[in-house]
């Protein structure tokens, strides 16, 4: 589906369409400050009875806020403003009180606990009971009917951990139905998804709104909006937009961005300028990679060379060996046994330990920025100026004044948007957070700079600000390796896209003879 192409959505019979009062929820003049931080003003939002309505905006805008505010994570009276459910005024104080009245949230980070049995996670907190004790047989049989109902073919008994990500978000929606939920919310479900995954949790939803489910979903993946929405809404900067019928006119996603960043983005991925691509920065020969701890190889004699000012773009399904290679080639280690050869401008090098990796002028940016790339609980300063300490020394100490200085230059480089380079990083928006993520390894001047899923999980505004500062960094001469699942953004910021399967490479592509479809045959092979 092209980007501007409407909603597909199949319409309801007019006679079963709702009317004009017929909301399932109604959130009014919605207030919500933090210290230093209006995060929602004067915000009014309604739902439909029976209708996927998908809540959009860039990271920051208040969505997850306002999500929160409606489930009870923030109690009433810690904001100003109504909610209205079902015709009749609510004052959650809890999660539980929002439970009660039918309303589940299911959120990015999944809550399951991983050494549990599916059909244990499904009723956790809410047991089934008999005579006062758990009644295993009735949890087992319950959670059976749940997982058919929801289209998971697993055993009930299967611990969560043992499952894939998809079906660990399909167990998150089943816990959710067990608790009779009439208004379920969503915030960002597909992120880590595959394609295949997230078009089975679209399906499911469909499904769930034929049963008389009402969903909210809240999604940076636009073209996934276009395709399920019944209604859209947009916030920015804490307020309401605009909200619109998905089956009154046609939507597009140029609109939807427009309202969402307050202009036009007329190109997704900005043109690169001043950009000479030069000599071979850094290879690898016959890379291969053995995992004593799954007992077998996950690469494959890998061939492939990065040039200075060049982005390659590395593509392939879950599981291909893409972050693998990353790991392995950036000296994190520690289980892996390596054969091949690496070279940087030329010049053999064996690296051994990420210490190494950022000595030679390497640097690697984690997909995943909350587990492995930021301190959250660490101020932006802290952060950015991590990967240096020696730069900032002064005797045995750091020099104070000199961290502040660094760090406030990246900090405006990046264009964070913060109150000051001392606020918590944890605190930050998501597009921020990758941007103080990237900010902390440009601090120890790389010249190849591998990118691990580089916009996941982050609006489409945010989006081109990283890439316009990918960018910049070719065209001063860095060498840049992308992974991506998204293939618009493999082909829309690569040079040269190599092709995973399975741990092998399975091809070498130019970006301008390369098409979606060409990768997904390779990707598969």
């Amino acid at each position: 589906m092209s980007n501007d192409e409407h909603v597909t959505a199949a319409m309801a019979p007019a006679d079963e369409q709702p009317g004009p009062e017929d909301y399932i929820l109604e959130m009014r003049h919605i207030r919500k400050e933090f210290p230093g931080v209006v995060a929602l003003d004067d915000v009014s939002f309604r739902v439909k009875r029976g209708e996927i309505h998908c809540l959009v905006g860039e990271n920051g805008a208040g969505k997850s806020t306002l999500m929160k505010v409606l489930s009870g994570v923030y109690p009433h009276g810690t904001y100003s403003g109504e909610i209205v459910v079902n015709g009749e005024p609510q004052r959650f104080r809890g999660i539980a009180d929002s439970e009660k009245a039918g309303i589940a949230i299911i959120y990015q980070e999944l809550a399951l606990v991983p050494d549990l049995p599916i059909h244990e996670n499904i009723f956790f907190g809410h047991e089934i009971t008999k005579a006062g004790m758990i009644d295993w047989e009735a949890t087992r049989t319950q959670a059976a009917q749940m997982l058919e109902r929801i289209r998971v073919k697993v055993n009930p008994d299967t611990k969560v951990r043992d499952v894939g990500v998809g079906v660990q978000q399909l167990v998150e929606i089943g816990k959710a139905l067990s608790k009779d939920v009439h208004l379920l919310i969503l915030d960002e479900p597909t992120a880590a998804l595959t394609e295949d995954d997230c078009d089975n949790l679209l399906e499911i939803l469909r499904e769930l709104k034929a049963q008389g489910i009402t969903c909210i979903l809240i999604s940076h993946k636009l073209s996934e909006v276009l395709r399920i929405a019944d209604s859209i809404t947009v916030l920015r900067d804490g307020r309401t937009v605009t909200s619109m019928d998905a089956h009154a006119r046609v939507v597009t996603q140029a609109e939807i961005v427009k309202n969402m960043v307050g202009r036009e983005i007329t190109n997704v991925f900005p043109p690169r300028e001043g950009v000479t691509i030069g000599d071979i920065a850094f290879e690898v020969r016959n890379w291969t990679v053995y995992d004593p701890a799954k007992g077998r190889e996950i690469l494959h004699n890998v061939n492939l060379d990065v040039r200075r000012g060049e982005i390659v773009g590395l593509a392939g399904l879950l599981g291909a060996g893409r972050t693998e290679l990353a790991l392995s080639i950036f000296g994190n280690t520690p289980r892996y046994h390596i054969k091949g050869e690496m070279r940087l401008a030329g010049q053999p090098v064996k690296i051994t330990s990420s210490e190494r990796a950022i000595r030679d002028k390497m640097a690697y940016v984690t997909e995943d920025r909350k587990r492995n790339g930021l301190i959250l609980i660490q101020s932006i300063k802290f952060n950015e100026t991590l990967t240096d300490l020696r730069r900032l020394q002064k005797g045995p100490f750091i020099d104070e004044q000199l961290e502040e200085r660094v760090a406030r230059k990246y900090f405006e480089d990046m264009d964070v948007r913060a109150r000051s380079i001392e606020q918590i990083a944890g605190t930050l928006s998501g597009g921020n957070q990758q941007k103080v993520s990237l900010a902390k390894w440009l601090l120890p001047e790389p010249e190849l700079l591998i990118l691990d899923e580089p916009t996941r999980g982050i609006d489409v505004g945010a989006k081109y600000e990283i890439y316009c500062i990918m960018n910049d960094l070719v065209a001063k001469g860095m060498s840049i390796i992308m992974i991506s699942s998204e293939l618009p953004e493999i082909l829309g910021m690569s040079d040269r896209i190599y092709v995973m399967a399975e741990g092998f490479i399975t091809d070498v592509m130019d970006a301008h003879d390369a098409t979606e479809e060409k990768i997904m045959h390779r990707a598969v092979a």
